[in-house]
């Protein structure tokens, strides 16, 4: 019979979390890419005035709502179209950070499977701006819209022309939406809480805020969605394995895998 005090074998199904080095080096690679990345299809500018005319004009076509709907009930007053360029400004980098470190910390195996997902996604949206270079609706004139971070602020972009940190011409896929999407949907499989549909509000208020504020046409979210759904069928998340003895909350036992060297 075993004694107390010798060491317990490690389940099965233990996953060891990722060695940190390696993955703050992943995890900043992931974020310099979406951040430079783009900066490599610039110099499109017709093409890409040229390809949000019939962006908008599909949008018409399919009977999609008016983008200049959502943004009139934001600027009445000045102060939702404040709250909603600030949105866009701070919450986008933080929010997927924050998700991400939870995940290291507190479920590691979803970690990994959201860092090759958003890796993933990533990628793949770095080739639309060299094929369809888009235009956003708020510097196209026959939208309608303003631009709302230049009028009102915070904005994170300068003048097209002098701006070297960004491609702003690269609207399609929204990112911004994208990856809200997957905050949502990792924190949802990876957690029991009975309110964790509620992470949906994330992805919800970030879509009113970037067609909200002219950033992105509804059909550059509708691409992201798609990109997302394709990475999400081709990788799956962890199964849960190693039940955890003695934890249920309202007829769900709490099934979370078991980490390797945790309580040491």
């Amino acid at each position: 019979m075993r004694s107390q005090s010798e060491p317990a074998a490690a389940e099965p199904g233990a996953i060891a979390r990722p060695p940190l080095v390696r993955e703050l080096l992943l995890v900043a690679g992931l974020f310099l890419v979406y951040k430079f990345g783009r900066q490599l299809a610039t110099g499109h500018t017709a093409e890409a005035l040229h390809n949000a005319h019939r962006i908008w004009d599909l949008e018409r076509t399919l009977h999609l709502p008016s983008e200049v709907d959502v943004q009139s009930a934001l600027l009445p007053g000045g102060t939702l179209v404040h709250l909603a360029n600030t949105y866009y400004a701070t919450v986008h980098f933080p929010a997927t950070l924050a998700f991400l470190v939870w995940l290291y910390l507190k479920r590691p195996a979803h970690y990994v499977w959201a860092r090759r997902v958003l890796a993933v996604v990533t990628a793949a949206a770095l080739v639309l701006p060299f094929t369809f270079p888009l235009a956003p609706p708020r510097m196209l004139a026959a939208t309608g819209l303003v631009d709302t971070a230049r009028v009102y602020g915070p904005s994170v972009y300068g003048p097209p022309a002098r701006d070297h940190l960004s491609n702003q011409f690269a609207a399609m896929p929204s990112l911004h939406f994208g990856w809200a999407l997957m905050v949502a949907v990792g924190l949802i499989v990876a957690t029991r809480s009975r309110w964790r549909p509620l992470w949906l509000l994330h992805p919800a208020i970030t879509l009113l805020v970037i067609v909200g504020t002219a950033n992105h046409y509804w059909l550059d979210a509708i691409v992201a969605t798609a990109m997302l759904g394709a990475a999400l069928a081709l990788i799956h998340p962890p199964h849960r394995t190693a039940t955890t003895a003695g934890r249920s909350t309202r007829g769900f036992v709490s099934e979370e895998p078991a980490l390797v060297g945790a309580g040491r």
